[in-house]
């Protein structure tokens, strides 16, 4: 009865720490963690320390909740390993797993989001949007001896970040333990998850015609930004002047591509002539994509490429709100378990968003992500001290 109560008074003074225990359990059951890790491991295998466990730990300082994981440890009381086994553990983290701990979180939480969101507001009619882009980890100050005098090899690793603005959930990620390998060699694993009637919005790191024609082939759309090297399509139509938007001058023209096998493919390159350049003295941006004009206007496709960048956004808030850069892990391995599990946070924290929301009819502007955040690390610990860990 007296747990009832003082469960009843964080409900009712504190939710918000409430909520994210009981959307953790739901995207992290430890089941779940568990049998994903047995189905999804190449070389690591489990004795005496489950890898939910190791999950749970992480999770707290991907959160903010405690500054290092030797420090989520010795706050610990489960576990029954040494120090030594834990960091082992982490630091040899396989990256298949890290990415289908990401997956699978988002397939987890959108149904409690389409509960929340009965209605949402499409960015592009008719298409589910994709935003693609890279995410390099900081230089670690915790660098492997081996490795403390070579400046060049101090990055920790990087990902392929695939986000659904309309849900604002990180749907999935591609680590790579290389921080510098090209983010379109990467692509591999992202192209096998295309889907038909999606819409995806990429920089120019990623326009290749490999890359085009592999996402064509999937029934699907793309509105990338021209490289201007690759892939060189020629022109099979004249320029034409559009109309103004806010930033400048719209135009547009049939362009054409042919890959390694002959096979060509009719594309519209809309280009937008700048009255400021932007911060690399570009004057000019020219866009690619497959919408057909009955779809897409000129003009629209020119907004929606603008909006690519609620990415970098997303990117600012992992980095300002939560934890998701550990510079005391030094392992590729164990940074890039930070970074999918920090992703794995800023989903549950976007459902917390959308409830606020829709509890309180407010517009997306009115909610602070970063005050939400600061509710949670500052009660979830003495919630979790005064209430049975299973709500």
């Amino acid at each position: 009865m007296a747990l009832d109560v003082v469960f009843e008074r964080f409900v009712n003074q504190s939710p918000l720490p409430v909520m994210a225990r009981l959307l953790m359990q739901r995207a992290l059951s430890p089941e779940w963690l568990d049998g994903l890790f047995e189905q999804h491991r190449q070389r690591q295998y489990t004795r005496e320390l489950l890898f939910s466990t190791e999950v749970d730990l992480m999770a707290l300082v991907a959160l903010g909740l405690r500054p290092s994981l030797h420090a989520a440890a010795q706050a610990s009381d489960g576990l029954k390993v040494s120090m030594q086994a834990l960091y082992d553990k982490v630091n040899h983290t396989e990256p298949r797993v890290v990415r289908r701990l990401v997956q699978g979180c988002a397939e987890r939480l959108t149904p409690v989001l389409g509960q929340l969101k009965l209605q949402q507001p499409s960015w592009a009619a008719g298409y589910r949007v994709r935003v693609l882009d890279g995410n390099h980890l900081a230089a670690s100050q915790k660098r492997l001896k081996s490795l403390r005098g070579f400046r060049g090899a101090a990055l920790p690793g990087q990902s392929l970040v695939v986000y659904a603005p309309e849900w604002d959930l990180v749907v999935d990620m591609v680590p790579a333990e290389d921080a510098h390998a090209q983010e379109r060699a990467l692509m591999g694993p992202v192209l096998e998850r295309v889907q038909p009637g999606e819409l995806w919005l990429a920089d120019r790191n990623f326009s290749t015609t490999r890359i085009l024609f592999a996402v064509a082939d999937k029934q699907t759309t793309f509105l990338i930004r021209e490289h201007g090297r690759s892939p060189s399509p020629a022109e099979v139509g004249p320029m034409k002047k559009v109309g103004r938007v806010e930033t400048g001058v719209v135009f547009e023209q049939a362009v054409e591509i042919e890959d390694e096998q002959g096979r060509r493919m009719r594309l519209r390159r809309i280009e937008l002539r700048l009255e400021k350049p932007t911060e690399d003295g570009d004057t000019c941006t020219r866009l690619l994509t497959n919408v057909p004009t009955e779809r897409m206007g000129a003009k629209e496709v020119a907004g929606l490429y603008r909006r690519r960048w609620s990415i970098e956004g997303m990117f600012g808030r992992l980095e300002s709100v939560l934890k998701s850069e550990v510079s005391t892990l030094g392992y590729p391995r164990a940074a890039l378990l930070a970074f999918g599990l920090a992703v794995m946070a800023y989903n549950v924290l976007a459902v917390m968003l959308a409830a606020v929301e829709t509890e309180h009819r407010l517009k997306p502007a009115e909610v602070s992500s970063y005050y939400v955040a600061d509710e949670v690390k500052a009660t979830y610990g003495g919630m979790m001290m005064a209430i049975p860990e299973k709500l």
